[in-house]
């Protein structure tokens, strides 16, 4: 006689179920959904792409409304500097839902993953205080990168799992999810199967992983990957180019340049992302310091452009 599941068992066969998922899942989600093939994804504008302009979140999100993009993804330092100045996070709300723009994810830097409890304790506090910033603007959605820990390579990825699962239950809470984000300059979550991994073994049924394309090559992740986790859990995917040199290991952030202008094998990523069933959002992330010397308009609509070129050429 076998020995009874334990409840890691358990928990583990849900995550399974839940981040990596098998064809009648995706066949599920791709015929509920009635956008066009050429197109089946959202577009996003993450607003570090026009960060550099320093025009504050009011001016980036009508300019990303201006450009055609259906939402954006803020960062949580743009919303303290907002309410610093007297904003209230509500009427931003109301704004972004007159202006059509849904809020699809927001970027904070909340210290859950690290080992010392006391810092841990202090980076959940964080993580409450921005998920509901997030929530009053009207999103659902925020990253959970390794901040703290990417210095660290001994991170004992079960340990963080657990750290994710309380991570996700005071989400629950609020009604925020935070993603396990892929950073791949880190030691830790450095790689797509380690986010996946931590995904999985949290066991709750909202976990989700962030990707990035600059990410997933700068920490040595095969893109091919993307084809085991299913689409439902992931939201969205920071999309970005990379140029051909330096080698990958030298690459910065500053080097991400418009989806098209570098070498990704980006219509490969598309099909993946479309064939497992994702209909989030493609956020375009950039932090190239040539653009931010251009009119942030200009920009937003040239990465918009390029972006839908791409996402057209993959899909015919």
């Amino acid at each position: 006689m076998t020995d009874p599941l334990t409840r890691r068992d358990w928990i583990t066969a849900a995550g399974v179920a839940g981040v990596i998922g098998g064809v009648a899942a995706t066949n599920s989600t791709a015929s509920s959904d009635d956008r066009p093939a050429a197109e089946p994804f959202r577009y996003c504008l993450n607003t570090s792409t026009i960060r550099g302009q320093n025009l504050g979140i009011v001016e980036e999100i009508e300019i990303a409304a201006k450009a055609g993009y259906q939402g954006v993804e803020p960062w949580i330092r743009e919303l303290d500097e907002y309410v610093k100045n007297g904003g209230s996070l509500t009427e931003l709300g109301k704004r972004l839902r007159d202006l059509g723009l849904t809020v699809e994810s927001a970027i904070g830097f909340a210290e859950w993953i690290v080992d010392d409890d006391a810092r841990r304790a202090k980076g959940l506090e964080t993580a409450k205080r921005d998920m509901d910033m997030v929530a009053q603007i009207g999103g659902s959605r925020i990253a959970a990168p390794p901040a703290g820990a990417t210095d660290q390579a001994d991170m004992n990825l079960l340990r963080a799992a657990d750290r994710y699962r309380t991570l996700l239950e005071l989400g629950d809470k609020i009604g925020v999810v935070p993603q396990v984000e892929v950073w791949g300059f880190s030691k830790t979550l450095g790689r797509l199967g380690e986010a996946v991994l931590v995904a999985i073994e949290s066991g709750h049924a909202n976990a989700c992983v962030l990707a990035d394309v600059y990410h997933l090559h700068r920490g040595g992740s095969d893109f091919g990957g993307l084809r085991v986790v299913r689409g439902a859990a992931m939201h969205a995917l920071h999309v970005n180019d990379y140029p051909a040199s330096p080698p990958r290991e030298q690459l910065t952030d500053a080097h991400r340049v418009y989806p098209g202008d570098g070498v990704a094998p980006l219509a490969a990523i598309l099909r993946s992302l479309r064939d497992i069933g994702f209909r989030g959002a493609l956020s375009l992330e950039l932090f190239n310091r040539d653009y931010w010397k251009q009119d942030a308009l200009a920009v937003a609509r040239t990465g918009l452009e390029k972006t839908k070129q791409v996402v057209l050429r993959a899909m015919s």
